[in-house]
């Protein structure tokens, strides 16, 4: 075999191999195109249907977050606003705080509730209605946010909370037998209007088929790329 024969077939190798990578891409991009929609079709269902009791505590340890986030759950007990925490939230209303006070439970577990939001202007506890004895709250759960927001981190020790890390305001607020979850509280008025509820946002990213024709189109020119190349004169090459 020639050197313009070896090069020829090296030419080939590397294209064809390179279509094949685009080509795996593309497909991959489908697949999880359609994983995508399978888990916004669950999500929107979950949060439509009658609400149900959320994970009791002897299923703590087993939780299998993707399957049971955003279900729609009821929780009855007494909000401890003494040991409320304040955490930065960024909403349709604007910069203000998320409203997070734990819930016991007549079992003697605790909940930790997401009430709502207020403004920054409005965080005082003198400036909301704070619900005595027993309540019933329905909301969504919601899987625990450790460490902090982006490129801050919480700090317990000055009480600055950007995330709703479970584990890191049980602590802080020397809370026990705390569910590894949060519950965001649904848009049933608060007395006195705050703090407001049903903030929640539930929305998923789907920009697979974007990727995925892209990646297919990559294929596309590199086959002509290479059939080009190679129907050129052998001494071209």
């Amino acid at each position: 075999m020639s050197r313009l024969d070896v090069r020829r077939a090296v030419l080939a190798l590397a294209g064809l191999g390179l279509v094949g990578v685009f080509l795996a891409l593309g497909t991959w991009q489908i697949q999880r195109r359609a994983w995508k929609l399978d888990l916004i079709a669950r999500v929107e269902a979950r949060i439509r249907a009658e609400p149900v009791s959320p994970p009791e505590k002897a299923d703590w340890a087993h939780l299998d977050g993707p399957a049971i986030e955003y279900r729609r759950v009821r929780v009855s007990g007494i909000l401890k606003h003494d040991r409320t925490a304040l955490v930065q939230a960024l909403t349709e209303r604007g910069s203000g705080f998320w409203v997070l006070t734990p819930l016991v439970q007549s079992e003697g577990t605790t909940v930790l509730i997401n009430r709502g939001f207020v403004p920054g202007d409005r965080k005082d506890r003198s400036d909301r209605t704070e619900p005595v004895g027993d309540v019933t709250i329905t909301g969504l759960l919601r899987l625990p946010e450790p460490g902090g927001g982006f490129l801050r981190h919480n700090d317990p020790a000055a009480d600055r909370w950007y995330s709703r890390d479970v584990s890191g305001l049980a602590a802080a607020r020397n809370l026990h037998d705390v569910a590894p979850y949060f519950i965001d509280a649904d848009a049933t008025p608060n007395p006195g209007g705050l703090p407001v509820g049903g903030l929640t946002v539930v929305a998923f990213r789907n920009d697979h088929l974007v990727y995925a024709l892209t990646w297919f189109t990559l294929a596309l020119m590199s086959a002509g790329a290479l059939i080009y190349a190679l129907k050129r004169p052998r001494a071209e090459i």
